[in-house]
């Protein structure tokens, strides 16, 4: 446990530390996306690649059952080990462990008893069912792996093991690089090849991460006699863990409500979205890994009652969130025509496509700022204000947006709808943080 880097350390240097791995991290879940995208892109079937970008929510879903029991413990066990209580923070870890583990399984039944039902909830059409079923299948099949990567990737950072948790990710990233081309070319397993390479990835990850914490770990323990299914401790994870996994939740219905509003225009459309989207989530991915780096920072001087350091750390975060967002805005919208032309060849497809990216990008510092005070609502156990704030931007705000622009402006309004909700949302974060938190930060001081 480095408490030197969580107490006494510059900020600056501390909050890096703990969120470029993190960072690399987020880029390596993005690349499991992308290097799947690019390949099946090279058939030059829209109707494949549309119906692999229909289970994009999906992935994103898995993401936001991990982080209940990844960031939920991550919060509970960096306040606890800020107040020095080690060995209660080793039971929470297999508290997440074990938890995980149970509802992966569980889901991972549930969703393949409703497969059809859910691709055709998703938007699959008669052109799209097969490919999105073979992709489903085997992602569904490996989603309890998912689920276990994102407890042990969360909770690491608490320890100060931030560079572990990157390096568990890029060996995964690593094999699936290897074994997409194998799987969809070679084995010719098409969409289903995809899905195959991702999962051996996570699997690769998951041994990592077993093998680190039963051999390297100081604080964190897989060991069944360390288990007990203390309704209490849960509780409290989940207070925490539920809320924050409406990050990701809501983005899942947001993809899903993106395509069915993009349905009438064509799977065409909605194959240059899914590509746009996939590009998107690199600028997505960097700020909420520079957000999530910082929260461990600020679990642990909230627990330790240092509101001082606690303050210039979300100072510090906001900075550089949307500091770094304003720059991917800029040069993402300025390379928009290459990057989009490296997964497209028709050229009225990939002018539709850079009219996309450049108005998905608009509200990327926006988001960044929101996502530091989710974090910080999420570290300090503010379990109502980040289910509120997280619930906005894909969610609560992103749903009417969408509905009354797409009514008036039609496919142009779609395109728009996700910038207008992130102006809205901030508005919302800011005005939740002045009511609540802020004052309890400002008595301490």
């Amino acid at each position: 446990m480095e408490n030197e880097l969580f107490e006494k350390a510059p900020i600056p240097k501390a909050y890096m530390k703990m969120a470029l791995p993190v960072v690399m991290g987020m880029i390596v879940t993005l690349i499991y996306n992308l290097v799947d995208t690019y390949f099946i892109a090279l058939t030059g079937n829209t109707d494949l690649i549309a119906g692999i970008s229909l289970c994009a929510p999906l992935f994103t879903l898995l993401l936001a059952i991990g982080d209940i029991f990844g960031i939920g413990g991550s919060s509970v066990i960096s306040r606890l080990l800020g107040a020095g209580e080690i060995e209660d923070s080793s039971k929470k870890s297999t508290l997440c462990f074990y938890s995980a583990i149970f509802v992966g399984i569980v889901f991972s039944v549930l969703m393949l008893v409703f497969k059809k039902n859910i691709l055709y909830v998703l938007g699959a059409t008669e052109q799209t069912y097969n490919y999105a079923s073979q992709y489903y299948t085997w992602l569904i099949l490996g989603s309890t792996f998912i689920i276990f990567s994102l407890v042990p990737s969360n909770l690491l950072r608490t320890e100060g093991a931030a560079l572990t948790s990157m390096i568990g990710s890029v060996i995964g990233t690593i094999v699936n690089i290897i074994l997409d081309p194998i799987f969809i070319f070679t084995l010719g397993f098409g969409a289903a090849g995809a899905a195959m390479a991702t999962i051996i990835g996570y699997i690769t990850t998951c041994g990592f991460f077993v093998y680190f914490i039963a051999k390297k770990s100081k604080v964190f323990s897989l060991a069944p006699s360390n288990f007990n299914m203390n309704m209490s401790s849960l509780n409290e994870i989940l207070l925490i863990g539920l809320p924050s996994s409406i990050t990701n939740l809501m983005q899942t219905i947001g993809i899903t409500v993106t395509n069915r509003y993009l349905q009438p225009y064509g799977n065409d459309n909605i194959a240059v979205m899914g590509i746009v989207l996939k590009i998107v989530n690199i600028a997505v991915l960097v700020i909420v890994g520079l957000s999530f780096g910082g929260q461990p920072l600020i679990g642990y001087n909230y627990g330790a009652h240092n509101m001082k350091r606690l303050k210039s750390t979300m100072r510090f975060g906001i900075t550089v969130t949307a500091g770094t967002a304003a720059f991917l805005l800029a040069v993402l919208s300025v390379l928009a025509n290459p990057i989009v032309s490296g997964f497209l060849k028709d050229e009225s497809l990939v002018n539709l496509g850079v009219h996309m990216l450049r108005f998905q990008l608009l509200g990327m510092p926006l988001m960044g700022i929101c996502l530091i005070f989710i974090c910080t609502f999420q570290s300090t156990g503010k379990g109502v204000s980040a289910f509120l704030l997280s619930a906005c931007r894909q969610g609560i705000v992103y749903l009417p947006v969408i509905i009354m622009l797409s009514s008036l402006l039609k496919m142009e309004g779609v395109i728009m709808s996700q910038a207008i909700a992130d102006v809205i949302t901030t508005a919302i974060a800011l005005f939740i943080f002045r009511k609540g938190l802020y004052k309890e930060i400002k008595n301490y001081l």
